[in-house]
C-alpha cells in the first residue's frame, strides 16, 4: 500500500487546503501576467476565471503597472463600486463599465500621455 490516497479519500480539510493552494498559485500567476502586460485587467474582468472570482476588484486593479490604491479608488468611485467587492459579486454591467473605463484610459496612455495622464 505504498501509493498515496486518491483525492476523494482524503479528509475534507486536506482537499480544501489543496484547493486553496491551487487558487493562490493561479492568482499569483495571473498577477505576474498582468504586471508583465501579458494579460489585461479588462480581459480578466470579462472572462472572470474561477481562481480570480473571489479576488477583490481593488487587488486586481493594483496589480497593473503604475496603478496604486489611490488610482484604483478613484476609478471605482467613478463607477460606484467598493474596492473590496469581489469580482464574482460585480454585476455584468459593472464589469463592463470598469473594463470600458480601463480600455479608455489605456487608449489615452498610448496616445502621448504618461502614466499619470500628463502629456510627455
Amino acid at each position: 500500500m505504498g501509493s498515496a490516497a486518491s483525492p476523494s479519500h482524503q479528509p475534507q480539510h486536506v482537499r480544501a487546503l489543496a484547493r486553496a493552494h491551487q487558487v493562490r498559485r493561479a492568482r499569483s500567476e495571473l498577477k505576474r501576467k498582468i504586471a508583465r502586460g501579458e494579460r489585461s485587467v479588462p480581459e480578466v474582468l470579462v472572462a472572470c476565471p474561477s481562481h480570480a472570482a473571489t479576488m477583490s476588484i481593488g487587488e486586481l486593479l493594483t496589480t497593473q503597472k503604475w496603478w496604486g490604491s489611490e488610482r484604483s479608488r478613484r476609478l471605482l468611485v467613478a463607477t460606484g463600486v467598493s474596492e473590496r467587492t469581489s469580482i464574482s459579486n460585480l454585476t455584468e454591467r459593472q464589469r463592463t463599465a470598469i473594463a470600458a473605463l480601463l480600455e479608455l484610459r489605456a487608449g489615452r496612455a498610448n496616445h502621448g500621455t504618461g502614466p499619470r495622464g500628463f502629456t510627455s
